[in-house]
């Protein structure tokens, strides 16, 4: 027979498996199963760059505060030109978004048009979110891992009736950081009625590595490009996403939702960090160095295996339970990461953690070091 001791400790671990955040960079539910404050908490959980925000987004921020006593363009003109010049596009190619994860549910309603949607898997979390808002049936195939990469065959699994399904694909892939080549993702193109790319860490790429497909969706009406500008800029609190897509899909999306998506302040930030070109540039630099850095120093510890990849994080095979891992390391070292219980493919033997200073990558390092 159960104990009363015995039935509170179910109930207070099921209310906490029960309310376990599905993405990263939750530091509210950290702070409160570590009994610290969130400022007190070094966050590996979100793949967010660690060199802050940067000063001329501050800046901007700074100087359009007068705007919060108005409407902001519903249209988001200036944005979308900015975009537009960066991309080398006609900003009618591009709508603004309240992040990636607002569009993500026009993509789900597009989607849900169709017979079915491809997915590899595991999968960004808000996929399946978006997916199910709409019932959209979902056909999942598995990325195979090794002990030492990602393996993805050149050609797409024999699917039928292509031309009639949709796909969705995360590049750089979350959480494995795979990186799918142009030619890889080409054949795409001609076999589904509406290929979406969410390529919300390409930036993190240096322009000559990126694989982005943004420059062939003029010429392919079922091609959708998904963007963030709140990972590479530190961002994340002003939510700054958007799609690029023909413009008769962007319109029919921008009659689907809310006026006034994104807040002028999102706006005068995205617009100045499209040219803060010193800032693009000491982001690839910290990233080559710390990336090394700590993929060199996990690699070496007993019991782990870092996958490589070409994200701004790392997924980390483990002997030990992801989950306890996080547990322990967030109660004793107040350090924060990713389990993967929320990507079920991957199990509990895995944990993603996100590039950050190398000073902060070596405690991270060397705490792990003691529990091997």
């Amino acid at each position: 027979m159960i104990s009363p001791n015995d039935l509170q400790t179910y109930i207070a671990g099921a209310k906490q498996r029960a309310s376990r955040p599905i993405h990263g960079g939750n530091r509210q539910w950290a702070a409160s199963m570590a009994g610290i404050s969130p400022e007190q908490i070094l966050d590996f959980s979100a793949s967010i760059n660690p060199l802050g925000t940067p000063k001329s987004a501050i800046a901007a921020i700074q100087s359009h505060l007068t705007d919060l006593s108005h409407y902001p363009d519903p249209e988001y003109t200036s944005l979308r030109a900015a975009l537009g010049k960066f991309h080398q596009l006609s900003p009618e190619w591009i709508l603004a978004g309240n992040g990636v994860a607002e569009l993500l549910t026009w993509v789900g309603r597009d989607l849900s048009q169709l017979s079915s949607t491809v997915l590899f898997t595991p999968a960004f979390t808000d996929y399946d979110r978006a997916l199910k808002t709409f019932d959209c049936q979902v056909e999942r195939y598995p990325l195979q891992l090794s002990n030492q990469q990602v393996i993805f065959d050149k050609d797409l699994p024999e699917i039928t009736n292509s031309h009639n399904k949709g796909i969705l694909i995360n590049n750089p892939h979350n959480p494995t950081g795979y990186l799918f080549t142009r030619n890889s993702l080409l054949p795409y193109l001609e076999r589904f009625a509406l290929v979406v790319i969410d390529e919300a860490f390409m930036d993190f790429l240096t322009p000559d590595q990126q694989q982005s497909l943004i420059d062939l969706v003029p010429s392919h009406p079922n091609l959708v490009i998904l963007r963030s500008l709140t990972k590479f800029y530190s961002l994340p609190a002003l939510r700054l996403g958007y799609a690029i897509a023909h413009p008769e899909r962007l319109q029919r999306w921008q009659t689907w939702r809310d006026p006034w998506c994104v807040n002028s302040l999102a706006v005068a930030a995205g617009i100045v960090v499209l040219e803060d070109v010193e800032f693009q540039q000491q982001t690839w630099a910290w990233l080559k160095s710390a990336k090394s850095h700590l993929f060199s120093g996990l690699s070496q510890i007993a019991g782990l295996n870092p996958l490589p990849n070409a994200a701004n994080y790392l997924l980390v095979q483990t002997e030990i339970a992801g989950s306890l891992l996080q547990k322990e390391l967030l109660q004793e070292d107040k350090i924060l990461i990713r389990d993967c219980l929320s990507f079920p493919e991957l199990g509990d033997r895995y944990f993603r953690v996100a590039v950050r200073l190398e000073h902060e990558n070596q405690r991270l390092i060397e705490v792990l070091r003691c529990l091997s």
